[in-house]
């Protein structure tokens, strides 16, 4: 395929010049997926690439187009009512900004608008949220790490039509800004930045917004050696609706799962799962 081509890109959205950066192979098939990915706090698209080495790049390597966007001020307006980021105070339109980098790939890269993904995490996590519920036909599935589904008084409201979506959740149980177990996300305990319910009550919320009324089925990965982490997959399956899966770390921190090196006060990150290998998988991104 040869070298990906690394890109600056940008889009206007109410006036206002949006930029990301684009990851590409050189030449794009037509139908290719597009693949959305949002950073979190205090992160832009550069520093989610390093922060993640790049895993969410082998997306371009097999074929996909890949731009990792960059909120107002390194921050969303996204799915909490509790927000107090730039991004909401000063009214920026982070919903349009992905419809727009979506028309935006469909034109210049002719990537299929039926397979846009949007990935999200910490508060990029929480921006994808709000995507799933207010742009859920744009989407052909989303995947949120490190975030959970606020609590229904720090939920934005919308009144959108229902569109089940396929989800893939990753959370660690140590995660100590967005707890597993939910509760007050903050940085460290200090800034707190509203209530979130659960990781397992965010993806019952969103099996059941799909329409799954099965049991979910778990069971643990193969562990590699050394890992220090258990990695538990649990599965909402139904015939006929968009699966839910939720991979919950146990022993792991606010990372994201794969080759990235985060920094040690983020907590234990497990060697038994790459977040790309999962996504690609869930979402039929040829590896």
């Amino acid at each position: 395929m040869g070298a990906l081509v690394v890109e600056e890109g940008s889009v206007l959205v109410d006036g206002r010049r949006r930029t990301m950066t684009v990851v590409r192979p050189p030449e794009v098939g037509a139908g290719a997926p597009a693949v959305l990915v949002f950073h979190g706090s205090n992160q832009d698209s550069r520093v989610i690439r390093r922060f993640t080495g790049r895993d969410f790049d082998r997306f371009a390597e097999r074929g996909a187009v890949v731009a990792y966007l960059d909120g107002h001020k390194k921050n969303w307006n996204d799915a909490r009512v509790s927000s107090a980021f730039a991004a909401r105070s000063e009214g920026f339109d982070d919903v349009g900004f992905a419809g727009a980098v979506i028309d935006l790939l469909v034109e210049r890269h002719r990537v299929d608008p039926a397979r846009a993904y949007a990935v999200g995490y910490s508060a990029g996590g929480a921006m994808v949220i709000r995507l799933a519920h207010e742009i859920p036909s744009r989407l052909a599935g989303v995947a949120v790490v490190a975030a959970t589904l606020p609590v229904p008084e720090n939920f934005l409201p919308f009144d959108g039509p229902v569109v089940p979506l396929p989800v893939v959740l990753f959370h660690g149980t140590e995660d100590r800004l967005v707890p597993y177990e939910g509760g007050m996300a903050s940085l460290w305990g200090f800034r707190p930045r509203g209530l979130g319910l659960s990781a397992r009550e965010t993806a019952e919320y969103f099996a059941a917004r799909n329409g799954i009324t099965t049991a979910a089925e778990s069971r643990d990965l193969d562990r590699r050696e050394g890992d220090r982490t258990r990695v538990e997959r649990t599965d909402f399956r139904q015939d006929g609706r968009p699966s839910v899966t939720l991979y919950t770390i146990h022993g792991g921190g606010h990372v994201v799962p794969g080759p990235g090196r985060p920094p040690f006060i983020m907590g234990r990150k497990t060697r038994s799962l790459v977040a790309s290998d999962a996504l690609g998988e869930a979402f039929g991104i040829a590896t």
